[in-house]
């Protein structure tokens, strides 16, 4: 796909030098938060965890003051330029980028798990069009998992681990850490209950790399499935002759993608396969860390993914675009904004200080949709976002390291591939399942319940008073 679209991937190449002119110290020279942990670690904690240390990951690196994005190693410019989506889902699971043999049983893996017909039946059952995509999404992987392993069967039971009693664990959280190499209460066993007998051989395991493949396939047919239904429309088989990104875009709109648009499609995915250890991605984890399955942990981050905080700002940038409505109204519109100190949707992030890498690709890649298939309204809305872009960077860029993100021009790039505002979130998702899974079968190698402690701030010594004698 990736020789059929060159003009793509020159472009991609372009951004790289853009942002490489723009940041002239090597990445050596300043790359905080890396190397081996020596535990315990001392560090600044604000709230909501903010700045805890609380693991260590070869996945993924965010290196925000030089508008960095890493995985295993590789610069995502490298990897949106000449891989592909299957290919780093790979990476991120396994470390290195497949060999040939190995792309093509993973494909062949990832198309099987492709298709979920008991999950689509049983989610049709449901009021989907009544659901937004992100609960419908949630339901769906829920559903996915009574499909594919045995963890539901009236059969199965649990094997009986050396387990603790109800939160036991906060015991000697009490205390200060002491950075032990295990655990105080464990686990002995990490694999989970045992498949019975009775069970049928169509069912697996609920951890693991199978799993994993499935839930990476899987949940990219839910989303079609979803928006099908949600428009009245019947879900669409997978195609077998499509890439996961071509199924994607396929499954959605109903229509074969042009390799272009399957390449960007694919770009996009990788974009967004894992970024460092955010909200959705720590709600998966910590769901994993109590040995419960791949498809619970899944769950958790899709529903940390819904919350307005963390995913569905590209929704919000469109929005605004068209509040705005004309490049002419960017100035007017931009100086209004400043002065009541409201937030500009799409600019700035709470990692990166320089120009977020993932937009350097994107910002090319609308831009070439637009020219090349863009309706009138689109162009405008992508004119009126290059005029806000010009106004914002000249009087937050330098100054306060405010610039565009990831959801500046994402949504006018799914726009012109024909995927519906209310989908953008589910498509977040269906990328990020990548880098969730990875993490979780990384932590789960050395796997320790997260457990963080509240400093109490409550009163003491209260009597007890009969409810009788309580004043209103």
């Amino acid at each position: 796909m990736v020789s059929k679209t060159k003009e793509i991937t020159t472009l991609i190449k372009n951004a790289k030098k853009e942002a490489r002119a723009e940041v002239k110290k090597t990445p050596q020279e300043e790359a905080p938060y890396t190397g081996p942990v020596k535990w315990p670690v001392n560090c600044i904690v604000g709230p909501g965890l903010e700045g805890a240390i609380a693991c260590e990951s070869k996945i993924g690196y965010v290196n925000g003051s030089k508008g960095e994005l890493i995985y295993r190693g590789y610069d995502i410019f490298d990897l949106c330029a000449h891989s592909s989506f299957e290919e780093v889902s790979y990476l991120l699971l396994h470390g290195e980028l497949p060999t040939g043999k190995q792309h093509e049983r993973f494909s062949s893996q990832l198309l099987h798990c492709r298709r979920v017909p008991q999950t689509i039946r049983t989610l049709m059952g449901f009021p989907v069009e009544k659901m937004n995509a992100m609960a419908a999404l949630r339901l769906g992987t829920n559903l996915m998992r009574q499909e594919s392993t045995y963890v539901d069967q009236e059969a199965y039971r649990p094997d009986r681990f050396p387990s603790i009693s109800a939160d036991e664990d906060s015991i000697p959280m009490e205390t200060r850490p002491r950075g032990e190499k295990h655990a105080i209460y464990e686990f002995k066993e990490k694999k989970g209950g045992s498949k019975p007998k009775e069970v049928d051989k169509k069912y697996g395991p609920p951890v693991g790399f199978t799993p994993t493949y499935r839930l990476i396939s899987g949940v990219a047919t839910i989303a079609g499935a979803v928006e099908r239904i949600r428009r009245g429309a019947l879900p669409l088989e997978p195609d077998p002759d499509l890439s996961h990104a071509g199924n994607l875009v396929y499954m959605i709109t109903g229509r074969r993608p042009t390799p272009i648009e399957e390449r960007i499609m694919d770009v996009t995915l990788i974009l967004h396969a894992d970024h460092g250890m955010n909200a959705s991605t720590f709600a998966t984890m910590v769901v994993a860390s109590t040995l419960s399955d791949m498809y619970l942990a899944v769950g958790s981050g899709i529903a940390a993914l819904n919350g307005p905080l963390h995913g569905g700002a590209n929704a919000e940038v469109l929005k605004m675009l068209r509040e705005i409505d004309d490049p002419k109204k960017a100035k007017g519109w931009f100086e209004q904004t400043c002065e009541k100190k409201k937030k500009i949707m799409g600019f700035g992030h709470r990692v990166y200080k320089a120009y977020d890498p993932r937009a350097r690709v994107l910002g090319p890649l609308a831009e070439y949709l637009v020219e090349n298939r863009g309706s009138d309204e689109i162009k405008r809305l992508y004119a009126t976002a290059k005029e806000l872009e010009k106004l914002a960077i000249a009087r937050l860029g330098e100054t306060k390291g405010i610039f565009p993100n990831v959801d500046f021009y994402s949504g006018i790039v799914y726009s012109c591939l024909g995927i519906p505002v209310e989908m953008f979130t589910a498509l977040f998702a269906v990328s990020r399942v990548a880098g969730w899974t990875s993490r979780v079968m990384e932590y789960l190698e050395n796997n320790r319940i997260f457990r963080p402690r509240a400093v109490y701030a409550g009163s003491f010594g209260k009597k007890y008073v009969p409810v009788a004698k309580r004043e209103e």
